[in-house]
Order: C-alpha cells, then structure tokens, then sequence
C-alpha cells in the first residue's frame, strides 16, 4: 500500500507533501517517509502507532465486540469503535455520523466484505513487525494526536510513537477514542493548520 502511495503522489506530479495518516493510513505514512524522506515535509499520525504496537493484533475482538454491541443497541459500530462510552462522547458520535451524511454527491461507496477483511489483515500484520528501527530514522515533523482511550490502536501506541519519533509533538484528546480527531474536529483543524503552516 505504502508504494502505491507514493506511486500516486508521484503521477500528481508533487515532488513533496504534507501527509495526514489516520489509523491504517498511519502505517502507510510511517512507510512512506522512511522510504521516501524527500518526499514528506510534514506529517500527521492520528489514531495509529508504530510497527509492532502494543494490542494491535487484538482487532478482531475488538470488532466483534463493538458490532456484537452496535447490533444489540441499535447503533452505528463508529459508537463503539471510535468514541468513548460517556454521553459527552456518544453524543459526539451521532454529530460525527450526521457530519458523515453532509455530502449529497460524489460520495466514497461502502467498503466491501473484502476491502474490510484486507484492511484488517493489514492492520494485524502490522502489530505483528517491528518498526523501532524506522522510526528512529524519521526526522520529519510529526504531530502525533489520538483519544485518551483508544480501543482499535491502543493510545499507548501514540504516547509509543512521541517518544521514539525525533522530531514529534503529541495532543490526546480527552474522554474520546480512536476518533478523537473526528471529536474534536474544530481543535484538531485548528491545530493541524497551525502545524502546517510552520
């Protein structure tokens, strides 16, 4: 995934990018500055962790638990996957699922049985390497940010990527989950354009 990343920012004809890598999207923009450091200037790495994270390799329970609850309750799965269970926290939840439903037209399909299994695989494989060496290697700015309680890619991962990126500063968001960026999306904006603009 991580070359056809940087295959397509090539055929964009850009020779460097600002890269935002949320969740699996993390793992590719790791990959991509490691392997093509004159391509990245600035990253962000949201909800995500490094190579060989801690609790990683746990997503399939977790999956089936939050759709097992989802089910149950009558809810979107994105309640229990990327919010935290406070009503501060799920009422940010329908605002984030009523945000989703904004865009009338020129939407994303739904992702497939497959496209959902192949991401997971990835996700797993991911947990199972080890990426301490790369990480170290990255000198790019990185703002890391995630919610105090992420249960898909343990916060402790964020705190994980800080401490072994050169170059990074860290934002956890309180009582949210792996959606803390989509929770606090006016603080998350604000501190992304400002991250940028440096």
């Amino acid at each position: 995934m991580a070359k056809d990343a940087m295959a397509f920012i090539g055929a964009l004809g850009f020779t460097q990018v600002d890269l935002i890598g949320f969740s699996l999207g993390g793992f590719i923009a790791q990959v991509v500055a490691h392997d093509r450091p004159d391509l990245v200037r600035r990253m962000i790495l949201a909800g995500t962790g490094p190579a060989g994270g801690k609790g990683t390799t746990n997503l399939a329970a977790v999956l089936q638990d939050a759709f097992q609850k989802a089910a149950a309750q009558k809810k979107h799965p994105k309640h229990f996957l990327f919010f935290s269970q406070t009503n501060k926290s799920q009422a940010a939840a329908d605002a984030f699922l009523q945000r989703l439903q904004q865009r009338k037209d020129d939407r994303d399909l739904a992702a497939s049985n497959e496209t959902t299994q192949a991401q997971s695989t990835a996700i797993v494989q991911w947990g199972k390497s080890d990426g301490t060496k790369r990480l170290s290697a990255i000198s790019h700015p990185v703002l890391v940010a995630n919610g105090d309680n992420d249960i898909m890619v343990p916060t402790t991962n964020s705190f994980a990527l800080f401490q072994a990126l050169p170059n990074a500063e860290l934002t956890i968001f309180p009582d949210a989950g792996h959606g803390g960026i989509f929770q606090y999306h006016r603080e998350f904006t604000e501190q992304a354009l400002r991250f940028f603009a440096s």
